[in-house]
């Protein structure tokens, strides 16, 4: 019995670990003693398969899975952050050079060798390997696959019963590390790894793991205590292009410089990550070795004792046409940012905004295709000035609308940006408008006074009635997988139209809730959303 490695499903087992990771990021932060209780090693891993992810965007359609799994690896090696993202990194890359001969299928042998060498790779890569951590959850996981491969063929119940071992191994690491028993808590870096594991094995089996009773996350040391006398207080990190056969040397360079060394890589790029004192040795022996770049220097103290941002600190700013959805931004705890066909935005509106709304922390809501790039160019500029500031790319009003409803001013920065983007990201988007003039369209020719039917960015309607055509848009965005529908009615749009949407949505759809909302905007008539 065996599985073969598709296109498709490895890029959908990314996303899943990729969303996995950022359901569970803020447990495995608050799990976070080790190496430097700084709260970040959810946060690291998931913005290191974020990066895998990207890889994966970036490529041609029709790649293949060699393609696809080297393009992932790479993604994650450029991507890592942290300790635990650069260890999360070399096990995956670690099983991947198992994985890419097994393309035509994937034996229960085969599997029990990839998690043994995506352990190896692991304990290779870390200087001073310490049991107790994602290290051993590996190591588990690997020993209970060669183990099962021993006498079951089914590679999926041999990566199951894998998944089950590293559950079991990581309730364990507190008996291993002393650190982890006086906090109270599991490893951080051994949980990010169960969550990637079983993803995978939902993947393969579509059985989500049964829940197992967890350590309670609240360290209780205090913070900074693992500064000073007890540690290096700068973590170093970059990538490095050099020869394989340089980094044995370097290795012994930064060895005696501090602790938590990992330097994973191959083939000419190698991520190196190490926590110091010294920060000029550090980044000295890189030079030695090759060409440092993406050079990254972290003070712990000023990570930890990083003051909670000020009631009042943080402010959304979203772009909005039409003094309806103006009002409704602001009722929803944004600052809208007007423009339309006469009032168009620019860097420079945009900048001014960011700067007089004098906030610790922005969130910017572009809300068109044409105005991301603007923003992201005010924003480095507000960023170089020292805010914080997140620019989402929401291409559609309605995106910003479900951001904005799942906003917790209580909660920190990065957990807020993430809830916000897969929020904007899992609606589904369209509008109606009418045609100025005679054209072609996605959806074929058009005249002038025709209703056009807009699914996810692009004409696919072409029709006469706007009532008709919004419940085709609709249909279109898979109305009958919805929970909720929102409509907004711009000040060509009569009552009476968007009353006849909302009825037949609720006649034949009773399942799904309506929202009608008066946008005043122009251009288009009507917006409309999915969730």
């Amino acid at each position: 019995m065996a599985l073969r490695i598709e296109t498709d499903r490895f890029d959908a087992w990314a996303r899943l670990c990729t969303e996995s990771l950022a359901v569970a990021r803020d447990e495995i932060d608050a799990l976070n003693v080790f190496p430097v209780p700084d709260s970040d090693t959810g946060t690291n891993a998931y913005f290191t398969f974020v990066s895998g992810v990207e890889a994966l965007d970036a490529l041609p359609p029709g790649s293949s899975p060699l393609d696809v799994m080297r393009a992932f690896a790479e993604g994650l090696l450029i991507g890592a952050r942290g300790n635990c993202g650069t260890i999360l990194a070399e096990l995956v890359r670690g099983s991947l050079r198992v994985l890419r001969d097994c393309v035509d299928g994937l034996s229960a042998h085969e599997v029990a060798e990839a998690l043994g060498a995506a352990s190896a790779a692991a304990y290779a890569a870390v200087g001073r390997p310490q049991e107790g951590t994602i290290l051993t959850v590996a190591a588990s996981a690997a020993a209970a696959a060669r183990e099962a491969a021993a006498t079951d063929d089914d590679p999926k119940r041999v990566f199951d019963v894998a998944a089950g071992a590293a559950r079991e191994a990581l309730a364990l690491t507190p008996t291993q590390f002393e650190k982890l028993a006086r906090a109270g808590v599991v490893d951080a870096g051994g949980r990010a790894l169960v969550v990637v594991l079983d993803s995978v094995a939902f993947a393969l089996t579509g059985r989500t793991p049964s829940p197992r009773p967890s350590m309670v996350p609240v360290p209780i040391v205090e913070p900074g205590s693992d500064l000073g006398e007890d540690g290096p207080s700068y973590e170093v990190m970059y990538l490095l292009r050099t020869a394989d056969d340089a980094i044995p040397a370097l290795r012994e360079t930064l060895e005696p410089l501090g602790d938590s060394l990992v330097v994973v890589g191959g083939e000419g790029l190698w991520n190196v990550h190490v926590h110091v004192d010294d920060v000029g040795a550090a980044i000295e022996a890189g030079i030695a070795a090759g060409q440092p770049f993406r050079i990254s220097v972290t003070h712990f103290a000023e990570q930890i004792a990083r003051p909670a941002p000020v009631t009042g600190g943080r402010v959304i700013i979203s772009a909005v046409t039409g003094l309806g959805l103006a009002d409704l931004t602001t009722r929803a705890g944004g600052t809208p940012l007007l423009f339309g066909p006469d009032e168009p935005l620019s860097v420079a509106t945009v900048a001014a905004a960011i700067r007089d709304s004098q906030a610790e922390e922005v969130v910017c809501l572009p809300n068109r295709a044409g105005h991301i790039a603007m923003f992201e160019a005010a924003a480095a500029a507000a960023r170089d000035a020292g805010a914080r500031v997140a620019v989402l790319p929401t291409t559609v009003q309605v995106q910003a609308l479900t951001a904005l409803a799942v906003h917790d001013p209580g909660r920190p920065f990065d957990v807020v940006v993430v809830a916000m983007s897969n929020a904007a990201g899992a609606t589904r988007h369209g509008a109606v408008t009418i045609a100025a003039e005679d054209g072609i369209t996605m959806a074929g020719p058009c005249r002038a006074g025709d209703v056009l039917g807009v699914v996810n960015g692009d004409f696919a309607i072409v029709g006469a009635g706007m009532a008709g055509v919004a419940y085709e848009v609709l249909q279109r965005l898979d109305l009958a997988t919805a929970e909720m529908v929102t409509l907004v009615v711009g000040r060509d749009c009569d009552e009476a139209t968007s009353e006849a949407i909302a009825e037949r949505v609720c006649r034949e759809s009773p399942h799904v809730d309506v929202e009608v909302i008066h946008g005043d905007q122009s251009t288009y008539p009507l917006f409309l959303a999915v969730e």
